[in-house]
């Protein structure tokens, strides 16, 4: 190459000092420009190996040079799959790549039948999760395809397909096979264990991991084996095992987490003509019962790993040179790295155990909060360094399901993970460019650094850490997965008051706007528009945001989501948004930005039809906010707010009391209009809205009764609207009292059957009309039943005696006290007012 950048190192003492040489031919342009077109191919295929595979192809297709490096066969040895849907077409694209893969992993039965078009000859190792539907025969043809295999891990919670059959296949055509593991799987009987001591001599580590059935005789038989796990495997017989395992030459490394072993079996380890080194049995209840064997220090040389035993220190047991104040041998180990042996020993430990921690911190239903405490955190947070990918990633996800397992209001909890420098190891594996190690890191984060972040602590850590950023940076990836995890991540951040500085700092709210237009024009990205939209909304509730929130193209970007998408939980967590962005204010800026925006009031109301509570009770919040300002309300009332509302509330008498609420606020919110309160008014009554408004203010509920109530007075300010609540509030009255007495009038006309209820409706009016007016008017406009009257007497009638009657109350409210003449109510305020009657 005429041009590259070389890294020269210079020692001076004990520092190491490493610069940049640029051949002097790679220069600016005119502009101060590098041109990147030049830049040395070495430097090239640097970046190519840091990007994802995505972006790599997208960058292999800029020119026909990058074309021909983003080939390098260095670039493709490893291949992650599982954040990619990965089909025979997928395969047979990338084929001509792959032609040096050594090692792939997928995810799910359907990317492993695609592996074979690969056409992958070199490949050396495969590693397959969430394999509960995979079959003997897509096994049987990975391993047919691929005879140069040297590792095969097979990972799914209980597979019905998979058989001895399979491992039997695995045995004949994999003989370089080197380790092997498969979780999940009926039985492993003698015939395939046979066929693995028989044909593949060079295997050395075994796992057969939360199987039903091992047989336990048939492993003696594979003596090349150095280590065996069989975690969480159930029916091992205990008293056959130690005969036949202690004749395994090379066996060094023994786990039986999460098993039925009982003490009597594990001191046959102790003997010491037994090639064992090290036993690891977490999560072995028989053991952690039994007093006598937890009190036991005497192991003869060998080292137990258990929840009563310190692990690190036991570790530490296998190296003769580790300081004696160095807790963390493993990280000791990765630094030094002098000893090969010992270096295969630690790996495999650091494998197990955080494959038992992972398991255990979801499913265990004991005790196990001291164990966390005291050392189950560090060890989670010391594997989080290891050079293991797949140890990484297990450690992420177990410090997030221990979080959300045990996590309480409870200093110590947060003190676990502050402990160890937590918070910057879980933050340092988000920034990692690895897909698959970000998604678990980011999962790891909302669940473990949001969740603690009520402590003080913590949330300071994660602020000076930069943790709002980097998750804002995941966000933004075209990884569906990555970003689902890490808007989730800063939608509970984003609800914690101690991260306040750090959101605006990290220009939080303008990214998550940014989130929505960038996600809202892409398939698929549902998930994370609801996560970012919940984001906002809490955001949205602080009024400074909310002033930002507006500068940025907030409005838009919510209305935008309202009108485009028709998930639930998307429309939901807009509206939410919305309604706390238009609650803030005397002036109603806020209210009247959202009402000028285009479509939003049509959106607004055709979400108060959705089939769902939630949303129509997030939408009947927002228009209830933006009938602050009059402009709003001409415009609700335009776009056929008034029928849609009315609608609203009579379709919610059996819904939810928040939805009842709301819809009878939204009610309340157009009839208390200033300027347009007689039209408005008029028509809610016009449209039927009457009758669901009694209906509701005969609730239960003290809210929604209440709101009901205070809709009802605003409508009642003028008298024909006032007879009409009076009438209909008498007639379902009646109607009530008509039903109890029987089918009496069954056979009667409808126009005779109404007479009658209205004649009676007349009786009741008279009733309480009489104690407040001049009972000879009185007399004669009942007498005579003419509608100018009628209306003379309600107009004159005091409007909290009608409630009076509807209510069904007489003097027990203080309301017949209340000054005569007409009283303007907004919701916002109906609770000190009613409080006040």
């Amino acid at each position: 190459m005429s041009r590259r950048v070389r890294r020269r190192v210079e020692e001076k003492g004990k520092e190491e000092v490493g610069f940049l040489e640029i051949d002097e031919n790679l220069t600016l342009d005119e502009k101060g420009v590098l041109d990147w077109t030049r830049l040395p191919d070495d430097t090239v295929i640097t970046v190519f190996s840091r990007l994802n595979y995505r972006d790599r192809a997208s960058l292999s297709s800029t020119c026909r040079t990058w074309r021909t490096l983003g080939k390098s066969p260095c670039l493709w040895d490893v291949l992650d799959l599982r954040t990619y849907k990965f089909d025979a077409a997928a395969a047979s694209s990338l084929a001509s790549r792959c032609a040096n893969l050594r090692k792939i992993r997928f995810r799910g039965p359907e990317s492993a039948d695609a592996i074979t078009n690969l056409q992958a000859k070199k490949l050396r190792e495969i590693s397959g999760d969430c394999c509960r539907k995979m079959k003997d025969i897509t096994l049987g043809v990975l391993a047919a395809r691929h005879e140069a295999l040297e590792c095969l891990q097979i990972e799914a919670d209980f597979c019905k397909m998979i058989s001895s059959d399979a491992v039997k296949a695995i045995a004949i055509c994999c003989p370089q096979l080197r380790k092997l593991w498969i979780s999940g799987i009926r039985e492993v009987d003698v015939n395939a264990i046979n066929a693995l001591a028989k044909y593949c001599r060079n295997l050395t580590d075994i796992g057969f991991i939360d199987c039903q059935k091992v047989d336990e005789t048939a492993l003696g038989n594979v003596a090349s084996v150095r280590f065996l796990s069989i975690a969480g495997t159930a029916n091992i017989k205990w008293n056959l095992v130690v005969q036949h395992w202690s004749k395994l030459p090379h066996l060094i490394g023994l786990d039986v987490s999460r098993t039925d072993i009982h003490p009597n079996a594990v001191l046959g380890y102790f003997s010491p003509s037994f090639s064992l080194k090290v036993l690891c049995a977490l999560d072995c209840p028989v053991l952690e019962e039994d007093a006598t064997f937890v009190s036991n220090n005497n192991h003869k040389g060998k080292v137990v790993l258990a929840v009563f035993t310190d692990i690190l220190k036991g570790v530490a047991k296998l190296c003769v040179d580790t300081p004696n104040n160095d807790r963390n041998i493993f990280l000791h180990w990765r630094n030094s790295r002098k000893d090969k042996k010992l270096g295969e020993i630690l790996n495999w430990l650091e494998w197990i155990i955080s494959d038992s921690l992972l398991r255990v911190s979801k499913s265990s239903p004991r005790d196990l909060d001291n164990f966390w405490l005291d050392q189950g955190t560090t060890l989670l947070l010391s594997f989080t360094q290891s050079a293991q990918e797949e140890v990484q990633e297990r450690a992420a996800t177990a410090l997030a399901s221990f979080v959300k397992k045990y996590f309480a209001d409870d200093t110590g909890w947060a003190e676990a993970v502050m402990r160890d420098d937590g918070i910057r190891l879980l933050l340092n594996l988000a920034r990692s460019w690895r897909e698959g190690l970000q998604s678990e890191a980011a999962k790891a984060i909302f669940l473990a650094v949001a969740n603690l972040s009520v402590n003080a602590k913590v949330a300071k850590a994660v602020a000076e850490e930069g943790g709002i950023s980097i998750l804002a940076n995941l966000a933004r990836s075209v990884n569906r997965s990555v970003a689902e995890e890490a808007a989730l991540g800063l939608r509970h951040l984003c609800d914690g008051e101690e991260l306040e500085g750090a959101i605006d700092e990290a220009g939080g709210v303008k990214a998550l706007v940014d989130l929505i237009f960038k996600w809202s024009s892409s398939t698929g990205g549902e998930v994370v528009l609801e996560r970012v939209a919940g984001a906002l909304a809490n955001l949205a509730a602080d009024e400074k945001r909310s002033i930002e929130f507006a500068s940025v193209g907030g409005v838009h970007a919510l209305v935008t989501l309202l009108r485009s998408c028709e998930v639930e939980g998307v429309q939901k967590q807009a509206a939410r948004a919305l309604t706390n962005f238009t609650a803030h204010g005397d002036n109603n800026c806020n209210a009247a930005a959202v009402g000028q925006e285009t479509g939003a009031i049509d959106a607004l109301l055709q979400l108060t039809r959705s089939r769902h509570d939630g949303v129509r009770d997030a939408a009947a919040g927002v228009l209830l906010n933006l009938c602050f300002d009059d402009r709003n309300q001409e415009a609700i009332a335009a776009a056929g707010g008034v029928e849609a509302l009315v609608a609203l509330a009579h379709s919610c008498s059996n819904a939810s009391r928040d939805l009842q609420e709301s819809a009878a606020a939204a009610l309340w919110g157009l009839a208390a209009s200033e300027a347009n309160r007689y039209e408005l008014s008029i028509a809610i009554v016009r449209e039927g809205g009457v009758a669901p408004l009694i209906e509701l203010a005969r609730s239960d509920a003290k809210e929604v009764h209440e709101t009901a109530a205070g809709a009802l007075w605003c409508l009642a300010l003028y008298p024909g609207n006032a007879l009409r609540i009076v009438e209909e509030g008498e007639f379902l009255l009646l109607m009530d009292e008509i039903a109890l007495i029987g089918t009496s009038t069954e056979g009667t006309s409808k126009s005779v059957y109404l007479d009658c209820t209205r004649r009676m409706a007349l009786k009741h009016i008279k009733a309480f009309v009489m104690t407040i007016s001049d009972s000879q008017a009185i007399s004669a406009a009942v007498a005579s039943s003419a509608p100018a009257s009628l209306v003379q007497i309600t107009a004159s009638a005091r409007i909290q005696v009608i409630w009076q009657n509807l209510r069904g109350t007489s003097n027990n409210c203080g309301w017949d006290e209340r000054p005569s003449g007409v009283l303007f109510i907004h919701p916002t305020s109906y609770k000190e007012e009613l409080g006040s009657l």
